[in-house]
């Protein structure tokens, strides 16, 4: 039995029923890429990708995670984030299929980062790449490791090599005596951040989960079912942020419903089942896509200080068809108490925004209602319809809002406004105190603490003030370390280091020669 090409493989079945899986063309594309790995190039790697069947996947991302000035992401690499996601669920394994430098450094930061299990792994060389072995190597491993006893689901990923080569984890069974196969594709030239690489697997569990109900009934969640309707919350977030949630929809006669990324399959289900679903985080476009074709109404924005509150509120009331005056017993309830919080826990100073979690313009909200200005938001995210009333809100207060912002941009919003404290990813601190600005890493520092609800408010004012009062601290030590260096210059020298300015400058005509040649080749 012959079942043709598809999507650049050759597939056929043996006697036994098995899959042979062999490249129909484009053997010395997937060299190449192979060759090169990530180094290659974005273009290389498309056009491997694309060559080997990969572009209607590669189609969908674009559509989903539109890109922005910047081509590539300038964070970590992007699978950290699927990877983190299948780590932190119960009864859930993990396989990894890409080069092993790649695979070595994102199960470095997934310890680093607190994951207690093994990461699988399938190696694979040029001649198992090119005649379709790896996909047997995988079909392999998953069918060894696939226990019901101890697993719900495999978690299949592909990255950068495998995807650009063309493996196609679709071919994998869907199951294996009831443990369900999730094969996804994760490449660092189609997904932008590590953030919405979170979206890719939890979309595509969500729509794995989604066909198990429409195809009969599922087991009940651990947590039971709630005998109110539930809010479904989507986007990673600090742990008591649910709860603050579930206190204000108390009075509307709702219940907090799980968080995605779930930690556990059968949350899937719950989550799922609920009357609407809140997208905290504004760029889960492939978990909104599920979600909206189960029939559920999404919300944008969050309840994030007295405004945010207030409308956030005012949304879920519509979304449930409530009376307006059950709503406003409960803003009436909790409005008070948010603004109290804010006003007893001031800030106050010029503060520059930036990051890549999804939730800037949460936060940027927060600040500016506790007192602060706040000329400049950036985040590495996307616009999306669900953020666009957090935008309008900043807008209409006069902070300049940058999408997809690249670190050059952060960068050069902190050095010409010289903030009183500057909140960024890890090269904008850096370059902030190298500045001597004050400041704070947002991941580590602001992102992992209460923003919602009352117990948001006034939650950032202790760090963010502490911050900004360190601003003499800062001058002090920037003027000790003035003179050490900078750059391939920093340290301490017992001579003048040796600065090689024609090396340097024919090193620069290279890599300008061969960025015009990818551009004209972009171009034919």
């Amino acid at each position: 039995m012959h079942d043709g090409d598809r999507q650049g493989y050759e597939v056929s079945y043996n006697v036994d029923g098995e899959v042979q899986v062999t490249p129909a063309d484009a053997a010395a594309t997937q060299e190449t890429a192979l060759e090169g790995g990530c180094t290659a190039g974005k273009t290389t790697m498309l056009e491997a990708a694309r060559s080997a069947g990969k572009s209607d996947i590669l189609d969908q991302y674009a559509r989903d995670y539109p890109q922005g000035p910047h081509d590539k992401p300038q964070s970590m690499c992007p699978a950290f984030g699927s990877l983190r996601v299948g780590l932190r669920m119960k009864r859930t394994a993990t396989i990894l299929s890409g080069s092993a430098c790649c695979v070595y450094g994102l199960t470095f930061v997934s310890h680093f980062y607190g994951a207690r299990r093994s990461v699988g792994y399938v190696p694979f060389n040029s001649e198992t790449l090119v005649t379709g072995k790896l996909f047997e190597d995988i079909r392999e491993a998953v069918h060894k490791i696939a226990d019901p006893a101890k697993l719900d689901a495999i978690i299949v990923t592909n990255l950068c090599v495998p995807t650009a080569s063309g493996v196609p984890l679709r071919l994998l069974p869907p199951q294996i005596d009831g443990v369900r196969i999730v094969g996804i594709d994760v490449p660092g030239f189609g997904i932008p951040t590590h953030a919405e690489a979170k979206d890719v697997l939890a979309g595509a569990m969500l729509n794995y989960a989604r066909k198990e109900i429409e195809d009969g009934p599922v087991p009940m969640p651990v947590s039971g079912k709630s005998d109110r309707p539930t809010v479904t919350l989507l986007g990673e977030m600090f742990p008591a942020d649910p709860m603050v949630i579930g206190q204000m929809l108390a009075p509307l006669g709702l219940a907090v419903g799980p968080v995605v990324p779930a930690r556990e399959w059968r949350e899937l289900y719950a989550a799922l089942d609920c009357g609407a679903v809140a997208a905290i985080h504004p760029f889960y476009t492939a978990s909104v896509r599920e979600f909206q074709a189960a029939g559920r109404p999404v919300i944008g924005s969050a309840p994030v200080g007295h405004d945010g509150t207030a409308a956030w509120l005012a949304a879920i009331g519509e979304a449930f068809n409530l009376p307006s005056d059950i709503v406003a017993a409960a803003q009436n309830q909790f409005l008070p108490m948010i603004k109290a919080a804010l006003a007893a826990k001031p800030i106050r100073g010029t503060i520059t925004l930036s990051g890549y979690e999804g939730s800037e313009l949460l936060v940027a909200r927060l600040l500016i209602e506790s007192g602060a200005d706040v000329p400049y938001v950036g985040t590495a995210c996307p616009k999306t319809p669900w953020s666009a009333d957090d935008a309008a809100w900043l807008e209409a207060r006069g902070v300049k809002v940058k999408y997809r912002a690249s670190l050059e941009d952060d960068c050069a919003a902190m050095e010409a406004i010289r903030p009183d404290l500057a909140i960024g990813t890890t090269p904008v601190v850096q370059k902030g105190k190298e500045l001597g600005i004050p400041s704070l890493y947002f991941t580590n520092l602001i992102s992992a603490r209460p923003l919602l609800g009352v117990a948001g408010a006034g939650s950032l004012a202790q760090v963010v003030n502490a911050a900004i009062g360190n601003k003499d601290r800062m001058n002090s030590m920037r003027d000790f370390f003035e003179g050490v260096g900078h750059g391939e210059t920093a340290g301490v020298w017992e001579k003048s280091p040796n600065l090689h300015p024609l090396f340097r400058a024919t090193n620069l005509k290279k890599i300008e020669r061969a960025a015009k040649a990818a551009k004209a080749s972009e171009m034919i």
